[in-house]
């Protein structure tokens, strides 16, 4: 998974006050699918945000707007009738956050962190008070793990994305801790049910206050894969590697707003 300059936040219009009825109606009729309605194989193909909110008005996106609910588009089979006929089956599970919680976010990420060959979803969720976190939720609708809360309110974390940074077999998470502030790269392994922190470094950043988007991602040109971001003054691009517990960084040129971060995570 990769998540670079393009990947922007969904804008929100003001809707009429007929279609957000419908809108809330369209939420409240999901057909929702518990655990004991999802078979093994089922699978996350999509997601998206939803419920529009002010309640958290810490607008680093860019306005004060943030989600209440995340929203899943699961597939699976089932075999019906003596003659197992398979049939395909959509579902939609909705996942609606209390009140002091928001999704603070530009758009989920589908990625697969336990190695069974469907994605998980890896979101970024506030708590008014402590908050953002990483979060990873599954195919039922389930949190998995999560980061802790940074720890007091309008504190923000940038995702980069998710990946096996060091080859060991285990996926690794990583996100900016505060990308205005403390500025610190850090790396979580995702490892029997459970994230743990394996390395950080400072002097990193991938986001500016008010940009609705994220300056980050993960390549891989051919020696494994490398979180690019930028340097903390956003004059230099960085390509930073997992080795031995360690994050290893390298300068590897100039930043330029627009193209020349795609040209770098493209290996060009």
């Amino acid at each position: 998974m990769t998540a670079g300059a393009a990947a922007r936040r969904l804008r929100m219009r003001a809707r009429p006050r007929s279609a957000r009825r419908a809108w809330r109606a369209l939420c409240l009729g999901l057909a929702l699918a518990g655990p004991s309605a999802l078979a093994a194989e089922d699978r996350v193909v999509s997601a998206r945000y939803g419920d529009p909110t002010t309640r958290y008005g810490h607008g680093v996106l860019g306005d004060d707007v943030e989600y209440g609910t995340l929203v899943l588009t699961v597939e699976g089979t089932d075999e019906v009738g003596l003659t197992n006929k398979t049939v395909h089956r959509k579902s939609k599970i909705l996942i609606r956050l209390p009140q002091d919680h928001v999704f603070e976010d530009t758009a989920p990420r589908l990625a697969d962190v336990d190695g069974d060959d469907s994605p998980e979803v890896l979101v970024v969720e506030t708590d008014v008070a402590q908050g953002a976190q990483l979060a990873i939720y599954d195919a039922r609708g389930e949190k998995i793990a999560a980061t802790p809360h940074i720890g007091t309110r309008n504190r923000w974390l940038a995702p980069i994305g998710a990946a096996d940074l060091d080859g060991d077999g285990y996926v690794e998470v990583a996100y900016v801790d505060r990308p205005h502030l403390a500025k610190t790269l850090r790396i979580w392994r995702f490892k029997d049910g459970a994230l743990t922190e394996t390395a950080s470094q400072a002097g990193l950043t991938n986001h500016r206050i008010g940009q609705g988007f994220i300056t980050s991602g993960i390549r891989n040109c051919g020696q494994g894969p490398e979180l690019v971001t930028v340097s903390g003054d956003w004059r230099r691009i960085i390509a930073s590697r997992l080795q031995d517990g360690r994050i290893a960084s390298q300068d590897i040129g100039p930043f330029g707003q627009g193209t020349r971060l795609q040209a770098v995570l493209a290996c060009r």
